[in-house]
């Protein structure tokens, strides 16, 4: 799926919208992760607190419709790409930390974890680190050779 700029500006306003809802002059609430739910044949992308109270909705009009088996795996990278060019806001978000986004199917099932934000520590892509213990262990074992 080729994504428009249409549907980036959507899934922008909705991540700002969401960060307008915790700003960070605000006490911090207790919280742990933003629940994200999108809809194949609605398109809708609907956000949710832990009590699942909606927080934002918008329709994203490029995904009515989505017939696609692979919609999931599809929309993962465009929705991290516009949750990382917002990162200083969501941050900054009055949430105690740490907190996730987290991508979830019509079912409420966890697809993705998205975005984590930790005091110390922001984890953006899970398989950031995909292959290290390979690259580790041949540094072992060429150090123990030597």
């Amino acid at each position: 799926m080729n994504t428009s700029e249409q549907t980036l500006q959507q899934i922008e306003r909705a991540i700002r919208k969401i960060a307008d809802k915790f700003p960070a002059t605000e006490e911090a609430s207790i919280m742990t992760d933003i629940h994200i739910r999108v809809n194949q044949e609605t398109g809708e992308m609907v956000a949710f607190n832990d009590d699942d109270n909606e927080i934002n909705r918008c329709v994203v009009e490029q995904w009515i419709n989505n017939t696609e088996d692979n919609f999931y795996d599809q929309i993962v990278p465009v929705i991290r790409k516009s949750l990382i060019k917002h990162k200083d806001i969501i941050e900054q978000m009055s949430i105690l930390k740490p907190f996730s986004f987290v991508l979830e199917n019509d079912d409420k099932e966890s697809v993705e974890e998205l975005y984590l934000v930790d005091d110390e520590m922001v984890i953006i892509d899970p398989d950031l680190m995909e292959g290290l213990d390979k690259e580790l262990d041949a540094f072992l074992e060429k150090l123990l050779k030597e």
